[in-house]
C-alpha cells in the first residue's frame, strides 16, 4: 500500500523526514512545469521554498493527510469546493491508484506530498483571503489584502502541525458574527436541497387576502419549507387551523416578512414581483450564499471599532460601533447604469448648505441636452456657469454646443439643491459621496437605485449630530441654525473615519436572513469566478515572506 509513509516512523518518534534527492528534483522541476498528475499547482514558487526550508525532507505522514482532507472535505462549509483542493488526487495516490502511467511507488509519494502542501496552502489562502481576487472583477476595489509581517512557509507549516488542523485552518476564517450566521444558513440551505428543495408556485392572477386557490396551499408549502410560516400556526381571526387554499392573515403575515426579507413592496400580496422571488431555486439562493461569504472574506478583517457601513444592494447606510449597529437609515444608490462602485475611504469633513459642482459625467449626459433645449433651465435649477478659474460667466455669452465644453455648472444651495442641506465628504477618485436630498418620495420605494452614483441619505442630520458629538458644539438645535442661514460651511469630523461601500446581497441580521436582488449583476460574476479554476494572485508583502532558506 503507498498510503503509509515510510517517514510515519520517524514522525512518531518526533524526528524528522529523511530529505530525498527524487523530492528536490521535482520540486525544483515546478520552476519550469508547475503542474504535479495534471493538476496545476497555486504558486510553485511557495512549493519550492517550502521544501527548501524543510531541506527537501517529506512534508506528509497518515495522520496529517487524515486531518487535511477531513478538513478539505468540510471546505463547502464555507461555500468552497473541495474539488479545488487536490482531493481525488490524494485519495487515488494513497490508494495506489495514481493517474500517472507506470508510476512509480517513490514517485507516487513525492506526488502525494506536493499536491498535499498545496492543497493546505490554497485552502488556506481561500479562507483568509478569498478565492477569487477582487481586483480581477472591479477596478475600483480598493479594499487592502496583506501579508506583511506574516512568513508564509511558516505559516502553512505550522498549520501542518497543529494538533487540530481543522481547528487551526477555522481561524483563518472571519470571526465576524456576520460570517457565521451566513455558514449556518448555508448549511439550512444545503438541508432543504438534500430534502427536495422547494415547489415553484405557479403563474396566475395575484393572490391576496381572502383569496381561496389550490395556489394557496402550494404558496404555504413554500413559505414553510423556506421558514416564513410556522405550519403549526393558526388562523389569526377564527382561531381555527388553517384552510390549506384560504390565503388568511397568517399567511398574508408570512408573505409580508418574506417580501420584507427580500427588499420587495410590502404589500402582503403574490404578483409577479413576489412570485419571481418566491420561485428562485434553492441552489440559486445556495450560491448567492456561496458569494457572499466570500465577499466577507475579502472585506471583514481588522476594521477599526468605528466606521461607516455603506450597502448598495440593501439600499442602507449604517454607523457601526465596537460591532454594533448604532445608527441606520435607508438610502438611494446608483442606477444600473451609474452603479455607485465598491471601496473603502476615510470620511474627514462635512458641508452644510452644500453648493453642487455637475460632475463632468451628469453634465455631459443629462444637464447639456437640457440647456442646449432650453437655456431658461439654468435660472429655474439656481445654477450658474463658472469659468476652469472658478469665475462667474453670463449665461447669454455660452456656446451650449461647444465640445468640449469649456465651463463648470455649479447649483447654489437652497431648498432644490440636489444634495439636499448637508453632505458628507471621503474624497475619492469616483466623486462619490454621501448627501441629503431634496427627493424624499424615492426612500418609500422598495428599489432605490436612482442616484447617478452618490449615496443619498434619508436621515443625514441624524448622522451628523453623532458625527460630530465630540466636539461638544454641534447638537441638533446648533444645526439647524448653521442650516438655516443658507451659507456653506465646512465642520471638520473630530475623529476622521473610514467608510466602506459593500454590495452585500445576503445579510444576516437581527437573527433574519435577508436576500435581496441582484441589481447591478455583480452575485453572477463573482460566482462564475468562484466556480473557475483558482489563479493565485499574491497579497501585498507576500514576496518578502518567502525568503530563501538559511544555510
Amino acid at each position: 500500500m503507498l498510503g503509509t509513509f515510510a517517514l510515519a516512523a520517524a514522525s512518531a518518534r518526533g524526528q524528522p523526514a529523511a530529505p530525498t534527492e527524487e523530492l528536490r528534483v521535482r520540486v525544483e522541476a515546478l520552476a519550469v512545469a508547475p503542474r504535479i498528475d495534471g493538476a496545476a499547482t497555486a504558486d510553485p514558487w511557495f512549493l519550492i521554498r517550502f521544501y527548501e526550508r524543510r531541506r527537501f525532507a517529506p512534508a506528509w505522514d497518515d495522520a496529517r493527510l487524515d486531518a487535511l482532507l477531513r478538513a478539505l472535505d468540510g471546505s463547502d462549509e464555507h461555500g468552497l469546493a473541495p474539488d479545488d483542493y487536490h482531493v481525488d488526487s490524494i485519495r487515488a495516490h494513497r490508494a495506489g491508484t495514481g493517474s500517472v502511467e507506470d508510476e512509480s511507488p517513490a514517485d507516487a509519494r513525492i506526488h502525494l506530498d506536493i499536491l498535499a502542501t498545496d492543497a493546505l496552502a490554497r485552502y488556506a489562502f481561500h479562507l483568509r483571503f478569498g478565492k477569487v481576487d477582487p481586483e480581477m472583477l472591479d477596478p475600483a476595489w480598493n479594499f487592502t489584502r496583506t501579508l506583511e509581517g506574516v512568513d508564509a512557509v511558516n505559516a502553512v507549516q505550522r498549520l501542518m502541525d497543529a494538533p487540530d488542523m481543522g481547528d487551526a485552518l477555522r481561524e483563518l476564517a472571519p470571526r465576524e458574527e456576520h460570517y457565521e450566521a451566513l455558514l449556518d444558513a448555508l448549511a439550512a440551505y444545503r438541508a432543504i436541497e438534500r430534502a427536495g428543495g422547494w415547489p415553484d408556485l405557479p403563474a396566475g392572477e395575484t393572490l391576496r387576502a381572502g383569496m381561496r386557490s389550490p395556489r394557496v396551499a402550494q404558496l404555504r408549502e413554500r413559505l414553510r419549507i423556506g421558514g416564513y410560516l410556522d405550519p403549526a400556526e393558526r388562523d389569526a381571526a377564527r382561531g381555527e387551523p388553517a384552510d390549506p387554499e384560504l390565503f388568511d392573515r397568517t399567511v398574508e403575515r408570512a408573505v409580508t416578512k418574506f417580501q420584507r426579507l427580500h427588499g420587495l413592496t410590502r404589500d402582503g400580496a403574490v404578483g409577479a414581483g413576489t412570485l419571481a422571488a418566491l420561485n428562485v431555486p434553492v441552489r440559486a439562493r445556495i450560491d448567492q450564499l456561496r458569494v457572499n461569504l466570500e465577499r466577507v472574506r475579502w472585506i471583514f478583517r481588522d476594521l477599526e471599532p468605528r466606521y461607516v457601513l455603506a450597502n448598495i444592494a440593501r439600499f442602507r447606510v449604517s454607523l457601526i460601533e465596537n460591532d454594533e449597529t448604532i445608527w441606520t437609515t435607508r438610502a438611494v444608490v446608483g442606477r444600473p447604469y451609474r452603479q455607485t462602485p465598491s471601496f473603502r475611504a476615510r470620511m474627514t469633513y462635512l458641508v452644510l448648505n452644500p453648493t453642487w459642482t455637475v460632475p463632468p459625467g451628469i453634465m455631459r449626459a443629462d444637464l447639456l441636452p437640457e440647456l442646449r433645449r432650453d437655456p431658461a433651465a439654468l435660472a429655474r435649477r439656481n445654477m450658474v456657469v463658472l469659468d476652469t478659474s472658478g469665475n462667474e460667466v453670463d449665461p447669454a455669452r455660452v456656446d451650449w454646443n461647444a465640445s468640449p465644453f469649456p465651463y463648470m455648472l455649479r447649483q447654489h444651495p437652497g431648498p432644490d439643491n440636489a444634495l439636499g442641506r448637508v453632505k458628507f465628504m471621503f474624497p475619492n477618485p469616483h466623486h462619490v459621496y454621501m448627501h441629503d436630498t431634496p427627493s424624499r418620495e424615492l426612500f418609500e420605494r422598495a428599489d432605490r437605485t436612482f442616484s447617478s452614483g452618490c449615496i443619498r441619505l434619508e436621515n443625514p442630520l441624524e448622522l451628523a449630530e453623532l458625527l460630530l458629538a465630540e466636539t461638544g458644539q454641534w447638537d441638533r438645535p446648533a444645526l439647524e441654525r448653521a442650516l438655516a442661514n443658507g451659507r456653506q460651511r465646512t465642520v471638520n469630523l473630530p475623529r476622521p473615519l473610514t467608510v466602506l461601500l459593500i454590495y452585500a446581497t445576503a445579510v444576516p441580521e437581527e437573527g433574519e436572513l435577508y436576500l435581496l436582488a441582484d441589481v447591478y449583476g455583480r452575485d453572477a460574476r463573482l460566482l462564475e469566478a468562484l466556480n473557475e479554476e483558482f489563479r493565485f494572485s499574491p497579497p501585498a508583502g507576500y514576496e518578502n515572506s518567502l525568503l530563501p532558506l538559511e544555510l
